[in-house]
Protein backbone atom coordinates (compact mmCIF):
# COMPACT_ATOMS: atom_id res chain seq x y z
CA UNK A 1 0.00 0.00 0.00
CA UNK A 2 1.44 3.24 -1.16
CA UNK A 3 2.42 5.86 1.70
CA UNK A 4 0.72 9.31 0.70
CA UNK A 5 2.98 11.92 -0.62
CA UNK A 6 3.80 14.49 1.65
CA UNK A 7 2.36 17.79 1.37
CA UNK A 8 5.98 19.72 1.62
CA UNK A 9 7.48 17.29 -1.17
CA UNK A 10 4.30 17.91 -3.58
CA UNK A 11 5.26 21.90 -3.37
CA UNK A 12 8.25 21.70 -4.35
CA UNK A 13 7.93 21.25 -7.98
CA UNK A 14 5.65 24.30 -7.94
CA UNK A 15 8.17 26.72 -5.95
CA UNK A 16 10.87 25.45 -8.21
CA UNK A 17 8.74 26.51 -11.72
CA UNK A 18 7.73 29.71 -9.62
CA UNK A 19 11.03 30.91 -9.07
CA UNK A 20 12.36 30.01 -12.68
CA UNK A 21 9.60 31.90 -13.96
CA UNK A 22 10.65 34.78 -12.16
CA UNK A 23 14.32 35.20 -12.98
CA UNK A 24 13.04 35.02 -16.73
CA UNK A 25 10.86 37.90 -16.24
CA UNK A 26 13.48 39.66 -14.11
CA UNK A 27 16.16 39.04 -16.84
CA UNK A 28 13.75 40.53 -19.72
CA UNK A 29 12.92 43.36 -17.82
CA UNK A 30 16.78 44.38 -18.00
CA UNK A 31 16.96 44.58 -21.40
CA UNK A 32 17.39 48.04 -22.67
CA UNK A 33 14.23 49.45 -24.83
CA UNK A 34 15.06 49.48 -28.40
CA UNK A 35 18.10 47.62 -28.43
CA UNK A 36 16.53 44.80 -30.76
CA UNK A 37 13.80 46.52 -31.95
CA UNK A 38 11.40 45.49 -28.86
CA UNK A 39 10.87 47.03 -25.34
CA UNK A 40 10.15 44.50 -23.44
CA UNK A 41 6.24 44.49 -24.28
CA UNK A 42 4.22 42.71 -26.89
CA UNK A 43 2.13 45.73 -27.37
CA UNK A 44 4.47 48.08 -27.56
CA UNK A 45 6.90 46.44 -29.35
CA UNK A 46 4.21 45.45 -32.05
CA UNK A 47 3.46 49.50 -32.21
CA UNK A 48 6.88 50.84 -32.77
CA UNK A 49 8.31 47.54 -35.22
CA UNK A 50 8.37 48.54 -38.90
CA UNK A 51 8.69 45.86 -41.97
CA UNK A 52 12.33 46.28 -43.18
CA UNK A 53 13.22 45.70 -47.03
CA UNK A 54 12.53 41.36 -47.04
CA UNK A 55 9.94 41.27 -44.92
CA UNK A 56 12.54 41.71 -42.05
CA UNK A 57 10.58 43.56 -38.93
CA UNK A 58 12.93 46.35 -37.77
CA UNK A 59 13.11 49.75 -36.22
CA UNK A 60 11.57 52.87 -37.40
CA UNK A 61 14.55 54.75 -38.61
CA UNK A 62 14.74 58.33 -37.49
CA UNK A 63 13.99 61.11 -40.26
CA UNK A 64 16.93 62.53 -41.61
CA UNK A 65 16.74 66.25 -41.08
CA UNK A 66 15.18 68.22 -43.98
CA UNK A 67 18.15 71.21 -45.23
CA UNK A 68 15.62 73.03 -46.37
CA UNK A 69 12.99 72.62 -43.16
CA UNK A 70 16.37 74.00 -41.32
CA UNK A 71 17.54 76.62 -43.84
CA UNK A 72 14.81 78.15 -46.34
CA UNK A 73 16.22 78.89 -49.71
CA UNK A 74 16.85 82.62 -49.52
CA UNK A 75 14.39 84.64 -52.23
CA UNK A 76 15.99 85.52 -55.36
CA UNK A 77 14.63 89.05 -55.32
CA UNK A 78 13.86 91.08 -52.74
CA UNK A 79 9.61 92.11 -52.15
CA UNK A 80 8.50 95.18 -53.51
CA UNK A 81 8.18 97.64 -51.03
CA UNK A 82 4.45 98.86 -50.45
CA UNK A 83 4.08 102.69 -51.30
CA UNK A 84 1.33 105.14 -50.59
CA UNK A 85 0.76 106.94 -53.24
CA UNK A 86 -2.13 109.39 -55.04
CA UNK A 87 -4.68 108.30 -57.89
CA UNK A 88 -3.30 111.32 -59.12
CA UNK A 89 -1.35 115.04 -59.10
CA UNK A 90 -2.46 118.04 -60.56
CA UNK A 91 -5.39 116.01 -62.46
CA UNK A 92 -2.82 113.54 -63.96
CA UNK A 93 -2.48 109.75 -62.94
CA UNK A 94 0.44 108.73 -61.07
CA UNK A 95 2.65 105.52 -61.87
CA UNK A 96 1.21 103.71 -58.85
CA UNK A 97 -2.51 104.11 -60.17
CA UNK A 98 -1.37 103.03 -63.74
CA UNK A 99 0.15 99.83 -61.86
CA UNK A 100 -3.27 99.23 -60.39
CA UNK A 101 -4.56 99.49 -63.75
CA UNK A 102 -2.02 97.04 -66.09
CA UNK A 103 -2.59 93.63 -65.99
CA UNK A 104 0.00 91.01 -64.38
CA UNK A 105 0.91 88.01 -66.27
CA UNK A 106 3.25 85.83 -67.57
CA UNK A 107 5.49 86.53 -70.71
CA UNK A 108 3.77 85.04 -73.96
CA UNK A 109 5.86 82.35 -76.20
CA UNK A 110 8.28 84.88 -78.46
CA UNK A 111 7.28 82.70 -81.64
CA UNK A 112 6.17 84.89 -84.74
CA UNK A 113 7.90 88.04 -83.87
CA UNK A 114 10.22 89.71 -86.87
CA UNK A 115 10.11 93.39 -85.89
CA UNK A 116 9.54 94.36 -89.62
CA UNK A 117 6.48 92.21 -90.04
CA UNK A 118 4.87 92.65 -87.32
CA UNK A 119 5.79 95.95 -86.12
CA UNK A 120 6.53 97.67 -89.81
CA UNK A 121 9.80 98.73 -91.17
CA UNK A 122 11.80 101.46 -89.11
CA UNK A 123 10.93 104.16 -89.56
CA UNK A 124 7.35 105.63 -91.22
CA UNK A 125 5.85 109.05 -91.45
CA UNK A 126 2.72 107.46 -89.00
CA UNK A 127 1.91 111.46 -88.90
CA UNK A 128 2.02 112.42 -92.44
CA UNK A 129 4.33 115.70 -91.26
CA UNK A 130 6.60 114.99 -94.52
CA UNK A 131 9.66 113.38 -91.86
CA UNK A 132 9.97 109.74 -90.84
CA UNK A 133 9.55 109.39 -87.20
CA UNK A 134 13.94 108.75 -86.32
CA UNK A 135 14.02 112.87 -87.16
CA UNK A 136 11.10 113.75 -85.71
CA UNK A 137 12.07 112.22 -82.25
CA UNK A 138 15.59 113.90 -83.18
CA UNK A 139 14.24 117.08 -83.49
CA UNK A 140 12.37 116.97 -80.47
CA UNK A 141 15.08 115.58 -77.84
CA UNK A 142 18.04 117.72 -79.47
CA UNK A 143 18.94 121.22 -79.13
CA UNK A 144 21.22 123.84 -81.46
CA UNK A 145 19.37 121.91 -84.18
CA UNK A 146 20.88 121.96 -87.60
CA UNK A 147 18.18 120.26 -90.47
CA UNK A 148 19.57 119.31 -94.25
CA UNK A 149 18.60 122.14 -96.42
CA UNK A 150 16.09 121.35 -98.69
CA UNK A 151 13.61 119.16 -96.36
CA UNK A 152 11.71 121.91 -94.93
CA UNK A 153 13.51 121.07 -91.76
CA UNK A 154 13.20 117.30 -91.58
CA UNK A 155 16.49 115.74 -92.15
CA UNK A 156 18.68 116.55 -88.51
CA UNK A 157 22.43 117.05 -89.71
CA UNK A 158 23.58 117.97 -86.08
CA UNK A 159 22.50 118.94 -82.79
CA UNK A 160 23.30 118.35 -78.28
CA UNK A 161 21.58 115.64 -76.54
CA UNK A 162 20.90 116.24 -72.69
CA UNK A 163 21.13 112.11 -72.77
CA UNK A 164 18.53 110.91 -70.45
CA UNK A 165 19.74 107.82 -69.50
CA UNK A 166 23.33 108.62 -68.58
CA UNK A 167 23.14 111.88 -67.16
CA UNK A 168 26.22 112.78 -70.30
CA UNK A 169 25.76 115.43 -73.63
CA UNK A 170 26.38 114.06 -76.59
CA UNK A 171 26.97 115.74 -79.61
CA UNK A 172 25.47 114.13 -82.59
CA UNK A 173 26.67 114.62 -86.44
CA UNK A 174 24.82 112.99 -89.09
CA UNK A 175 26.37 110.39 -90.87
CA UNK A 176 28.06 106.88 -91.83
CA UNK A 177 29.99 106.13 -88.20
CA UNK A 178 28.48 108.89 -86.01
CA UNK A 179 24.85 108.66 -86.28
CA UNK A 180 24.57 105.45 -84.30
CA UNK A 181 25.93 107.47 -80.99
CA UNK A 182 22.69 108.30 -80.89
CA UNK A 183 19.42 106.24 -81.07
CA UNK A 184 15.86 106.12 -80.79
CA UNK A 185 14.71 103.92 -78.22
CA UNK A 186 11.62 101.91 -77.68
CA UNK A 187 11.12 102.72 -73.86
CA UNK A 188 8.60 99.49 -74.31
CA UNK A 189 11.15 97.42 -76.16
CA UNK A 190 9.22 95.76 -79.43
CA UNK A 191 9.83 92.43 -78.55
CA UNK A 192 9.01 93.01 -74.97
CA UNK A 193 5.47 94.41 -75.88
CA UNK A 194 4.83 91.42 -78.47
CA UNK A 195 5.03 88.94 -75.60
CA UNK A 196 3.20 90.94 -73.23
CA UNK A 197 -0.25 91.33 -75.39
CA UNK A 198 0.89 93.30 -78.61
CA UNK A 199 -0.30 90.21 -80.40
CA UNK A 200 -3.55 90.74 -80.03
CA UNK A 201 -3.25 94.20 -81.26
CA UNK A 202 -3.92 94.97 -85.05
CA UNK A 203 -1.17 95.46 -87.56
CA UNK A 204 -2.24 99.35 -87.15
CA UNK A 205 -2.17 99.27 -83.63
CA UNK A 206 1.50 97.88 -83.91
CA UNK A 207 2.66 100.21 -86.29
CA UNK A 208 1.57 103.01 -84.32
CA UNK A 209 2.69 102.48 -80.62
CA UNK A 210 6.57 101.47 -82.71
CA UNK A 211 5.80 105.06 -83.79
CA UNK A 212 4.59 106.61 -80.62
CA UNK A 213 6.49 109.88 -79.44
CA UNK A 214 5.59 108.42 -75.90
CA UNK A 215 6.93 105.02 -76.64
CA UNK A 216 10.39 106.81 -78.00
CA UNK A 217 13.73 108.35 -76.75
CA UNK A 218 16.88 109.77 -78.35
CA UNK A 219 19.33 108.46 -76.01
CA UNK A 220 22.87 107.06 -75.79
CA UNK A 221 23.94 104.18 -78.47
CA UNK A 222 25.56 101.91 -76.24
CA UNK A 223 23.26 102.43 -73.20
CA UNK A 224 20.59 101.38 -75.88
CA UNK A 225 22.19 97.75 -76.98
CA UNK A 226 22.90 97.23 -73.29
CA UNK A 227 19.45 97.44 -72.69
CA UNK A 228 18.13 95.28 -75.50
CA UNK A 229 14.98 94.28 -74.66
CA UNK A 230 15.02 94.20 -71.27
CA UNK A 231 11.95 95.46 -69.13
CA UNK A 232 12.32 97.32 -65.71
CA UNK A 233 12.93 94.10 -64.27
CA UNK A 234 16.33 93.71 -66.14
CA UNK A 235 17.56 96.82 -67.12
CA UNK A 236 17.00 100.20 -65.62
CA UNK A 237 19.04 103.65 -66.77
CA UNK A 238 22.21 104.34 -64.52
CA UNK A 239 21.08 107.70 -64.26
CA UNK A 240 19.47 106.88 -61.19
CA UNK A 241 17.39 110.36 -60.45
CA UNK A 242 16.25 109.63 -63.96
CA UNK A 243 14.44 105.99 -63.52
CA UNK A 244 11.23 107.78 -61.85
CA UNK A 245 10.77 109.37 -65.03
CA UNK A 246 11.78 106.22 -67.39
CA UNK A 247 9.52 103.90 -65.39
CA UNK A 248 6.88 106.20 -65.75
CA UNK A 249 6.88 106.39 -69.57
CA UNK A 250 6.67 102.68 -69.29
CA UNK A 251 3.92 102.42 -67.53
CA UNK A 252 2.11 104.75 -69.58
CA UNK A 253 2.70 102.97 -72.83
CA UNK A 254 1.72 99.72 -71.30
CA UNK A 255 -1.44 101.38 -69.87
CA UNK A 256 -1.74 103.03 -73.27
CA UNK A 257 -2.07 99.65 -75.91
CA UNK A 258 -3.72 97.18 -73.05
CA UNK A 259 -0.07 95.24 -72.76
CA UNK A 260 0.57 93.62 -69.20
CA UNK A 261 3.92 93.27 -67.08
CA UNK A 262 5.47 90.34 -65.71
CA UNK A 263 4.90 90.17 -60.97
CA UNK A 264 8.87 90.90 -61.22
CA UNK A 265 8.20 94.08 -63.65
CA UNK A 266 5.58 95.48 -61.56
CA UNK A 267 7.94 94.89 -58.37
CA UNK A 268 11.09 96.74 -60.23
CA UNK A 269 8.90 99.87 -60.81
CA UNK A 270 7.20 99.77 -57.54
CA UNK A 271 10.49 99.83 -56.08
CA UNK A 272 11.57 102.31 -57.79
CA UNK A 273 8.74 104.74 -57.40
CA UNK A 274 8.66 104.26 -53.39
CA UNK A 275 11.12 106.92 -53.97
CA UNK A 276 8.96 109.26 -56.13
CA UNK A 277 5.18 108.36 -54.95
CA UNK A 278 3.76 110.89 -56.60
CA UNK A 279 5.73 111.06 -59.84
CA UNK A 280 2.79 110.93 -62.57
CA UNK A 281 2.81 109.56 -66.40
CA UNK A 282 3.98 111.56 -69.29
CA UNK A 283 1.39 113.34 -71.71
CA UNK A 284 3.44 112.17 -74.50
Amino acid sequence: MPFPRSPRRALLPLLLVSALGLSACSALGTLPIGADGATGSATAGAATATTAPGGTPGTQPSPAPSSTQAKPAPSSTAAAPSVSAPASVDGRPTVAAALKQIPTKGRAPKTGYVRTEVFGVAWKDVDRNGCDTRNDILARDLTAVKYKPGTRECVVLSGALAEPYTGTTIHFVRGQGTSQAVQIDHVVALSDAWQKGAQELTQAQREQLANDPLNLLAVDGPSNARKSDGDAATWLPPKKSYRCSYVARQAAVKLKYGLWMTQGEKDAITRVISSCPTQTLPAA
